[in-house]
This record gives C-alpha cells, structure tokens and sequence, in this order.
C-alpha cells in the first residue's frame, strides 16, 4: 500500500498537518514521497513553504491531463515533493463531472510516476465532492485524522459509508488504514473517553501514537514550514516522529 488519502469530511481536524509533518517525516527517514494537495486551500502546499502563486503548473493543470512529474515541485522544507493547489483548482469542483470517467481523473495521472514514489499522499479537502472522490478512487488506503470527541465519531461513520459506496463499482479494494490522534489533550477527560472508544471499537486501525496539542504545532505552517523543521524538540514534532515510524512499521519500511 503506498497511495495514502488523508480525509475526514469534518474540517479543522488536523488533516494537512498530518499530512505535511508525515511527509517530513518519512522524507527524513529516506522515502520518496509526494504530497498531491487536492484541497483548493492549499494548504499543503504552502505548508511545504511553496508559495502557491508561484506554481505555474499544479493539481489542476494535472487532472486536466498534464504530465505529473512535470506538474510537482519540492518542497522548500521537508525534502518531498508536492504537487500543488493553485486558486483554478477550486474550479474543477464544477468541471470534472463534465469530463468523460471524471472520477478516475487522479489514479489515471499517479500511475504513470508511482514507480518514483514510495508513498503518496493526498490532502483532501473537508467535503464529499468532486476532488475527494477522485482522491479516494485513486487511493489504496484511507487515513482518518481525528479529534476526539463526539461529533468526530458521527463523522467517521459518514466517512465509513462513502468508502463503502466507493468499494461497488469505483474502488473495491478501498479501507481505512489508519486513524491518527493528532490534538489529543490528555488533560481533556472526554477526550480520553472517546479515545478508549476509538481503541476498542478500532483495534489494530488507530494508530497508537498521538500528537498532543502544542502551539509549536500550530504556529508551523505560518512559517512554511513543518513542525519537525520548525521545533524539532517540541512534543508536537516528538509526536509525529514517533507517528511516522509506526506508519513504516505498519505499512513497509
């Protein structure tokens, strides 16, 4: 399994700073890994420190038919590449549907250039449109960030069944692969609660590792940077260090 869809249809649940610090990460470990920022917000690309405004060609022009490879860049901090959200990808909401097995857009445009990857992967945008459904076509595993609390849960079960709808005829072979932790305080009672629950009712799909709420963590991206460029001795890039190794333990190192 190397084509990651990191998705939760809920918004601010920490889904590109998973995606951006695990990149880091793995990169540091010696993978090639590509981040494809499907959300309009780019928000992984700039997070990668590329500017999106600077992007002459990106995500869009990629699911339009252009040569992948041609279309990534590397990022600026974190050593992987990125292939970028620019402000016309927000368009493609509306125009894929238009286009001949729109929802296979985005496997069509990996295949050629996963052989220079060992992992992919794919910041979604927070909704069940048109680039998230090309996203999990084209993936092989679902990775779910996670708050922990109730609402959260409620959203995972929507998730569970757009993957199982994906599963008849799109992707059959699509599953979540992993639940992350990544704002976990351990202070926060009910957060406790409803993390047990994820661990009984999840066994062997959350990941053990959790991030704890860390200020580092969030003050990362204004700098273009990841946590683990930014404040490599904090407990948020501690963390996603000890995140990152267990994803290469889980999926192949």
């Amino acid at each position: 399994m190397k084509v990651f869809a990191v998705i939760n249809q809920k918004g601010g649940t920490g889904k590109t700073t998973v995606t951006i610090n695990l990149a880091a990460h793995l990169a540091g470990r010696g993978r090639r890994i590509l981040v494809a920022d499907m959300d309009p917000q780019g928000n992984a690309t700039s997070g990668g420190g590329v500017p999106r405004r600077a992007l002459a060609r990106g995500m869009y022009e990629t699911l339009c038919g252009a040569d992948a490879m041609q279309c990534a860049v590397g990022a600026v901090s974190g050593r992987h590449d990125i292939l970028g959200a620019q402000a016309e990808l927000a368009g493609a909401e509306a125009e894929l549907p238009g286009l001949p097995k729109w929802q296979t857009r985005m496997r069509e445009a990996l295949a050629p250039i996963l052989p220079q990857y060992d992992f992919v992967l794919i910041d979604c945008p927070p909704s069940l449109g048109a680039l998230t459904v090309n996203a999990l076509v084209a993936a092989e595993g679902v990775l779910v960030p996670m708050q922990c609390e109730y609402f959260a849960l409620e959203g995972l079960s929507d998730l569970r069944r757009t993957i199982l709808e994906l599963r008849k005829g799109w992707n059959p072979e699509l599953r979540i692969a992993g639940i992350v932790r990544p704002m976990l305080d351990p202070r926060n009672r009910l957060e406790r609660d409803i993390s047990a629950e994820l661990d009984r009712h999840f066994a062997g799909v959350v990941f053990g590792a959790s991030v704890r709420r860390n200020v580092r963590v969030a003050e990362a991206p204004s700098y273009g940077m990841p946590v683990l460029t930014y404040a490599p001795s904090s407990s948020g890039a501690e963390g996603y260090r000890v995140l990152g190794d267990e994803f290469l333990e889980r999926f192949g190192s």
